[in-house]
């Protein structure tokens, strides 16, 4: 057996050609020697990065040539190197080469046995030809560019027994050009050899010489005999390498266990800091962007155009992949044969895979032809869960010819070169590629864009896990937020809120609930804490950290700390300019306190228990200092500064548990949906992007035709499915805005209408969604909030215009008096520049105008502008209350006002008649929702009807069973008159937790419950806390303003009740209850008696006789009541009232006022003789034709 190890040196080839010549000259002249057993005493297998130094002395100036040694050992017989070649040595360098040495050997021997057992020739012809074999590896020439698997080589035999070998003809140049990688050097060596394809060695072996024929003239000619064989691949170093290559590869586990809490076969992330982790960190995934296409098609040229995009707009990591700088080094020893080019596509996706692994977006350019390279490749990225893109650079060959940048086509053309890909060598086009650029149809910007926004539509320039649909933003915090409760928890959630300390909620923080459990403030999940709302008021944005990547995964969520800080800071920054925070009064924090609860429910003002704030957070509302860094302007007459300023002393913060979907029942709930439902939405319509457009007026043509054109421009930048979100402002808002109805109503008529008008818009490109946040007039600050709540429900562009969340001062004002308070171009400004709103793009109004020509709003033509009128919004409000009607469409007039028309193409006509309706009766402030309030059904006793929308002026209620609460229900209950002293009926007007404040109408028939007004005639509400007790009257009573109790009056009204049990009652129920004491608040001038009462249906009724009892049952509960009567109205700048004691009086006490105002009832209805006529004048106007108050 014959063991040749053969290693050339990368540095030396030019030398290799010259002994190559040398050695073939000589091999023609001379049999080759024979060898019986070479030992090579220098191997060599350590990368070439090794220092050189090291390998100085074992050969010549190319460090360990083995070509040469095998060269002087058939020239001499000192096959073994002496003691002084041994020392030169390096153990080092032992260590690092054998292994290599051992495995080529070992598999070489195996080649060689196998090769024993083929072919059919002769035993002297396998010797012969095995002789060859090993002088063509030992004279083995450097290899060569293109070079196939085999090599042919042909031995033929003479009669004469002459030996001789045809090695391969030096021929055409035969290369692969990659024109955009540079891989291709200009003029190729001329021993480069021209093969392709695998061809066969043909051994010719002639027969023995025929034996002279004495009988013959002549001998007959030589006869022969030619046998094929199967080639060689010690004939191809390049061949033996790949060879040697795959046999390593299917030799090595496919599977390395990296560590200890890894195992065989299984996934070795447990090894490594986890995907999601590190991403989330880096705020980006790792992909790779595998290009592929023939040579010319643009590959570098478009990976360099985005990597410029990713890097310098986006600051993300990239890194790009191609020829050259994979060549320079990790495929430097790697040629252009069909293996070679498998080799260098698997090291290139195994490097990709590492990189993309890291959380870099690789960018490959390689024209990888083999469609089952590319797809290991891919598989490789699929068994690692990294995103892999097959980009196709599909382009013409004439395309690829006309631009031929290096002018290799030419080449190829001319027949200089030769098996070039894409011409006359294979490229299989991908079956399936993610996406296919046809480059020379796109600009390259415009290629480089659409990679992008497929990079943005699947979330990988993110580094948290995307949860929203395709194409559309994930939302601030990178987490929904839904914090409404599961159907199964909610009423074991709702029972656990009837036991904790109650706090109020306002409309407008009825607002802020939804907006924050919605998701539309995400990552917020609550009211503020203290920390977040001064991040806010300083910032206008939170430094958040979700995943909790630096060990702040609680921030939001756990009390504030001043003096204890995480080390490390937050890693993420999103937008958070407007304060979101709930106010309480001293009497509900006192409460809270005094429970020792942690959590607290939060009480709508018509009583409903609509969520559980946990774990909360009580802090100083520090009015002034949020008003200034807010709004950056001093007037107390903003309505929304006005409404800072009445709320509570303190501030609460914690986390929302939503018990209940907060609806409104006002006729547009089908508009009012939630992030999670929007983006659903958007999915179902196939979006890729979604722009969002906020309405606070009606929608006319000039909108229209901004939206449409923004929707045409979207496609323009490559987006295939923009969709419309028209966003009308559904929370609160001041009282000369357009009503929220009619609003609405009107878009829904610009749906309805489509494109048949200029005005209308396109239902199957457009959603519309009340946006439900309160409105807060705080200029460049709000107009943040507006953008970023909208991304936060998917949509990725903001259409913004001049002054938005603007507002004119009030004349209190410090200044801008009835002037703009900001600027109308600052709001734009601030917006583009505000910290955290990430990628959102905004998209400005432009001036648009009316076109008499074609009656269609569109932006002007300066060369023709007498053609274009302009319809400011004064100007229409001011037609619309006219009651404009259409004008002429061929004669439109320049002055609409004077001619009262209104161009057709301005407004959808039935949209316009809505809004001359709202204009024409908008001082009938009750046909118009305003905002989004409740309306709900009011908690009604049984026999009670109802009329008008509870809690607003219109609402009334009326007892069925008898013709009147006040004069009809008896004052004491007969059926206890016999068995207990001091049971007297209650009429309840507002249950338990109900602070919209209700009273009998004592001058409507029948004395209906109806909602207390205010003198400014708005619905009247407690603000001071939810109302502990159930407040009513008693029944055929009154307060005669001239009994006077001191200095003081009654005040007019049947006398009030507090039923101070456990349970609330039904408005409009008659309760019997048991009278405890009562108190006598001095208010206004009047001295109006509280009797205090217990039901006697309540759990404690049989414990609680007096106020003794109730404080030992319920200690501190007098305090509690004293507390309430003394300060109630503050909340409202009222002063604090006065009692006529701190201490309540007694039972006995309490009856003897209830008989006085029960004779002084009786003598308003005459029923002991006292005519009408000497009444006080205070009861002119009173209802008092009941059956219960007539004579």
């Amino acid at each position: 057996v014959v063991i040749v190890v053969l290693f050339r040196d990368h540095n030396s080839k030019q030398r290799e050609r010259n002994q190559y010549k040398q050695r073939k000259a000589l091999l023609t002249t001379q049999s080759p020697p024979t060898v019986s057993l070479t030992v090579m005493a220098k191997y060599a297998y350590a990368p070439l990065q090794i220092d050189q130094n090291r390998r100085g002395n074992q050969g010549g100036s190319s460090g360990n040539n083995l070509s040469g040694m095998m060269m002087s050992s058939s020239n001499n017989n000192s096959n073994i190197p002496s003691q002084a070649d041994k020392d030169d040595g390096n153990d080092q360098l032992v260590q690092e080469r054998m292994p290599m040495c051992v495995a080529i050997c070992v598999l070489l021997a195996i080649v060689f046995v196998l090769s024993k057992g083929s072919g059919d020739i002769d035993l002297q012809a396998q010797q012969q030809l095995q002789q060859q074999q090993q002088h063509s590896l030992r004279s083995m020439d450097t290899p060569q560019v293109g070079a196939t698997a085999a090599t042919a080589t042909t031995a033929t035999t003479t009669a004469s027994g002459h030996h001789s070998e045809v090695y391969p003809k030096p021929g055409m140049v035969q290369q692969q050009d990659l024109v955009d990688m540079n891989m291709v050097p200009e003029a190729a060596p001329d021993s480069l050899a021209a093969a392709s394809t695998t061809t066969v060695n043909t051994a010719t072996i002639e027969t023995p010489p025929v034996a002279s024929c004495p009988d013959c003239p002549t001998c007959p000619e030589p006869t022969t005999t030619t046998t094929t064989t199967t080639p060689n691949i010690l004939d191809d170093p390049n061949a033996l390498m790949a060879k040697l290559r795959q046999d390593a590869l299917d030799s090595t586990p496919p599977h390395i266990i990296e560590c200890s809490s890894a195992e065989a076969g299984e996934s070795q992330d447990a090894c490594h800091l986890p995907k999601s982790e590190r991403y989330t960190a880096l705020g980006q995934k790792g992909a790779t962007l595998w290009m592929t296409g023939c040579s010319g098609a643009g590959k570098t040229t478009i990976a360099t155009a985005l990597e410029d995009l990713l890097v310098k707009h986006h600051g993300k990591h990239v890194y790009r992949l191609d020829g050259d700088n994979l060549r320079t080094g990790l495929n430097r020893d790697l040629t252009f044969t069909e293996a070679d080019r498998a080799e260098s596509v698997r090291r290139t996706g195994e490097l990709a895979t590492l990189f993309s692994d890291a959380g870099v977006i690789t960018l490959v350019g390689l024209i990888s032809p083999y469609r089952g390279d590319r797809d290991l490749v891919r598989k490789r990225h699929e068994d690692q869960g990294i995103p892999f893109y097959e980009i196709f650079l599909d382009v013409p060959i004439d395309e690829l010819k006309a631009r031929d940048p290096k002018g290799q086509y030419a080449r190829v053309d001319s027949g200089e070169l030769k098996h070039f890909t894409c011409i006359d060598d294979p490229y299989e086009e991908p079956l399936d590629p993610e996406i296919t650029l046809k480059t020379h149809e796109l600009k390259i910007e415009e290629s480089a864009k659409i990679l992008l926004q497929r990079l943005e539509k699947d979330g990988i320039l993110m580094g948290p896990p995307k949860v929203t649909p395709p194409g559309l933003p994930n939302p601030d915090g990178d987490l929904l937020v839904d914090l409404l409760v599961s159907p199964t928890e909610a009423p074991s959630k709702q029972a656990e809120a009837a036991t904790l300390p109650k706090v109020l909620l306002t409309d407008i923080d009825l607002n802020w609930l939804q907006t924050v459990a919605e998701g539309w403030a995400a990552p917020l999940t609550g009211f503020m804490r203290e920390g977040i709302l001064l991040e806010t008021l300083h910032f206008n944005s939170l430094l958040v950290d979700p995943f909790n990547i630096t060990g702040n995964g609680d921030k939001l969520t756990t009390k504030t700390k001043f003096e204890d800080f995480n080390p490390h800071r937050p890693n993420h920054r999103v937008s958070m300019p407007i304060p979101i925070t709930l106010s309480l009064t001293e009497f509900t924090k006192d409460s809270i306190e005094e429970s020792g609860k942690q959590d607290v429910a939060l009480v709508t003002r018509m009583g409903k228990m609509i969520a559980i704030l946990r774990n909360v957070e009580i802090y100083e509302n520090r009015k002034e200092e949020i008003v200034t860094r807010m709004f950056g302007a001093i007037d107390m007459g903003h309505p929304y500064i006005k409404n800072i300023y009445a709320g509570g002393d303190y501030l609460i913060g914690g986390e929302i548990e939503l018990l209940e979907r907060i609806v409104y029942n006002d006729g547009l709930d089908q508009w009012r949906k939630t992030v999670t439902e929007l983006l659903q939405e958007f999915d179902d319509k196939g979006a890729d992007t979604v722009y969002a457009f906020q309405t606070r007026n009606p929608t006319h043509a000039g909108h229209a035709y901004l939206m449409k054109s923004a929707g045409e421009d979207l496609k323009r930048q490559g987006y295939e499915n923009p969709v419309l979100w028209l966003s009308p402002l559904g929370g609160w808002t001041k009282s000369d805005d357009v009503p929220l109805d009619v609003r609405v109503k009107q878009h829904e008529e610009v749906l309805k209408m489509g494109t048949d008008h200029p005005g209308g818009l396109d239902p199957a490109s457009t959603v519309m969604s009340i946006w439900p946040a309160p409105m807060v007039y705080a200029g460049p600050t709000e107009v943040q909030f507006h953008a970023k709540s909208r991304r936060c429900a998917g949509a990725s562009y903001f259409v913004v215009g001049r002054d938005p969340a603007g507002m004119k001062g009030s004349m209190e004002a410090v200044a801008h008096q009835d002037d703009d308070l900001y600027d109308g171009n600052h709001g734009r400004y601030v917006l583009q520049n505000s910290p955290g709103i990430e990628d959102m793009k905004m998209l400005s109004f432009v001036k648009v105008m009316y076109d008499v020509t074609d009656n269609v709003m569109k932006v002007p033509d300066e060369s023709r502008m007498d053609d274009f009128i302009s319809i400011s919004g004064t100007k229409m409000r001011l037609l619309a209350r006219n009651g404009a009607v259409p004008c002429s469409a061929t004669d439109i007039p320049t002055d609409l006002v004077e001619a009262n028309c209104i161009p057709s193409g301005f407004m959808v006509p039935d949209g316009w008649d809505l809004v001359v309706d709202y204009y024409k009766n908008i001082d009938n402030t009750t046909r118009w929702i305003p905002w989004s309030q409740p309306h709900v059904d009011p908690p009604a006793a049984e026999g009670t009807v109802s009329t008008g929308s509870f809690g607003f002026s219109t609402f009334a209620m009326q007892n069925v069973g008898s013709a009147s609460f006040w004069h009809d229900i008896e004052y004491m209950p007969s059926a206890y008159k016999n068995t207990e002293k001091g049971i007297i009926n209650m009429v309840t007007e507002i249950p338990m937790y109900m602070a919209a404040k209700m009273e009998v109408d004592k001058s409507s028939p029948g004395n209906p419950i109806i909602q207390d007004s205010n003198k400014d005639g708005s619905p009247r509400y407690y603000t001071y806390g939810t109302p502990f007790f159930n407040y009513g009257l008693i029944p055929q009573t009154w307060e005669d303003p001239d009994l006077k109790t001191g200095l003081f009056g009654g005040d007019n009204d049947p006398i009030d009740v507090m039923e101070l049990g456990s349970t609330s009652l039904k408005m409009g129920s008659v309760t019997p209850c048991r009278v405890l004491g009562s108190m006598e608040l001095i208010d206004e001038g009047e001295m109006d008696h509280k009797i205090l009462c217990i039901s006697l249906s309540d759990p404690d009724a049989s414990r609680i006789h007096n106020m003794d009892d109730l404080e030992a049952v319920k200690p501190g509960y007098i305090a509690k009541i004293v507390h309430w009567w003394k300060y109630y109205k503050t909340s409202d700048g009222k002063d604090v009232n006065s009692l006529g004691s701190e201490t309540p009086r007694t039972v006995d006490q309490a009856l003897q006022v209830l008989e006085e105002v029960h004779h002084r009832w009786r003598s308003l209805c005459g029923l002991d003789g006292t005519r009408r006529t000497a009444l006080s004048s205070h009861t002119d106007g009173f209802w008092l034709a009941s059956q219960g108050c007539r004579a």
